[in-house]
């Protein structure tokens, strides 16, 4: 007997004709006594259609009225699975965020999952039902429905799997498996068979889009095993684990990631003093703005003042432009310079840690490209560069073919 989670994404249940074959096979392999939950995002790219009317009626972002406006997309595909599970002969019921337990912090768009009560769940699978979880959202404190950010639902799969203390957590996707780069950039990429979560988190932190970073952080924490397969084939995927079984242990690198969701902002002339860039990143905070790379120069001609340069989201610029120009007026602020038109491209891999030259040869690629480098930032386990949007492909393609072409045959 075995309690498995398993993820569908989006195209997995685009219309009634895929849900049916998701039902299907998730039944041919049922054993008996096997007790089933399925997490389902909302159908095809009705997300997107969802963003698309709130955009003709605003421009604004009323973060709570979006999330329920959002929050009904996952609510059509889990009643249309249980509905199918039910004329297939197999009892089942469908469960939103709220129903299914999910608390979440009240950071509408961007919540984080802070507890799941899963008696309801637990109640249903013990009556025999296969579960239907709406991925993507969960219930605040206030009452609020709150959604998870784009693919929550891989993270409401993977807490889930955490709270129910679930064997296995199967992420079914458009791909077979976690690529070492992207395969569309990279034809050379080939298929991971396993990767452990550190590898995994920084490889989604910085771009890999096959996994969402906070649903590696649950498995992590819950060490659930995550298998991350297609929808579409039979074939195993890859293996996110604690530790390495078959492969990689001796790889330095294991992946190329690469992000053009990036904006550069450039805060010139602050005070170089305690305090100063405190204040500029309270700012951002308080708006629930991540910022990524950071980097803070001192001019030579005058050490009174410095310029610090940092990276968020792209996604986060128009929101982040807003709260900016108001420090820039509140502390007198020469000026803030944007830029859009970049990308940052990294190299992943714990086999680094110890293994001299993996940053001559990353920037090796890039002088090869006559690719400029804006920014560095390292962590124990990656070495990301911020480039020109316009070289990001070519940068993931140079550095792909010196750390990992001639690992593929090894596979």
């Amino acid at each position: 007997m075995t309690l498995q989670v398993k993820k569908f994404g989006g195209s997995s249940v685009a219309t009634p004709e895929k849900i049916r074959h998701i039902a299907e096979r998730i039944l041919a392999a049922k054993q008996p006594t096997d007790r089933i939950v399925v997490v389902v995002s909302a159908m095809g790219d009705s997300t997107d259609d969802l963003m698309a009317l709130a955009k003709q009626c605003t421009h604004k972002a009323y973060g709570r009225e979006l999330d329920m406006l959002l929050t009904t997309g996952e609510q059509v595909s889990i009643a249309l699975l249980a509905m199918t599970f039910i004329e297939l002969g197999q009892p089942a019921i469908s469960f939103t965020g709220q129903q299914a337990g999910i608390q979440t912090s009240r950071s509408y768009g961007k919540g984080r999952i802070l507890d799941i009560n899963p008696e309801r769940v637990f109640t249903a699978l013990n009556e025999g039902n296969i579960v239907i979880v709406a991925g993507f959202q969960g219930l605040a404190d206030n009452g609020d429905m709150v959604t998870l950010g784009r693919g929550g639902s891989d993270t409401t799969a993977v807490a889930l799997a955490g709270a129910l203390q679930a064997d296995v957590c199967e992420i079914f996707t458009d791909v077979d498996g976690v690529y070492t780069a992207d395969p569309r950039v990279v034809p050379q990429a080939f298929k991971m068979r396993e990767i452990t979560y550190g590898e995994m988190l920084e490889m989604a932190r910085l771009g890999a889009g096959v996994m969402q970073p906070r649903a590696v952080e649950m498995g992590s924490r819950y060490r659930v095993p995550i298998h991350v397969r297609s929808t579409f084939t039979e074939t195993d995927g890859t293996m996110i684990q604690e530790e390495y079984k078959m492969e990689g242990k001796q790889a330095a690198i294991r992946g190329v990631a690469h992000d053009t969701n990036v904006a550069k902002v450039t805060v010139m002339g602050v005070d170089n003093r305690p305090g100063v860039a405190h204040m500029i990143f309270s700012y951002l905070a308080k708006a629930n703005i991540d910022v990524d790379m950071i980097v803070q120069s001192i001019r030579e001609s005058d050490d009174s003042k410095t310029d610090i340069v940092f990276t968020i989201a792209e996604s986060d610029f128009p929101q982040a432009q807003e709260v900016l120009e108001v420090f820039k007026r509140d502390h007198g602020i020469k000026d803030i310079l944007y830029a859009t038109d970049v990308a940052k491209v990294s190299v992943v891999g714990a086999g680094m840690l110890g293994t001299p030259g993996v940053a001559a040869d990353m920037f090796g690629a890039f002088s090869d490209g006559n690719i400029n480098i804006q920014i560095i930032s390292t962590s124990e386990i990656s070495i990301s560069c911020l480039i020109d949007e316009r070289d990001a492909e070519k940068a993931v393609a140079l550095i792909h073919a010196r750390f990992l072409e001639g690992a593929a045959a090894a596979q």
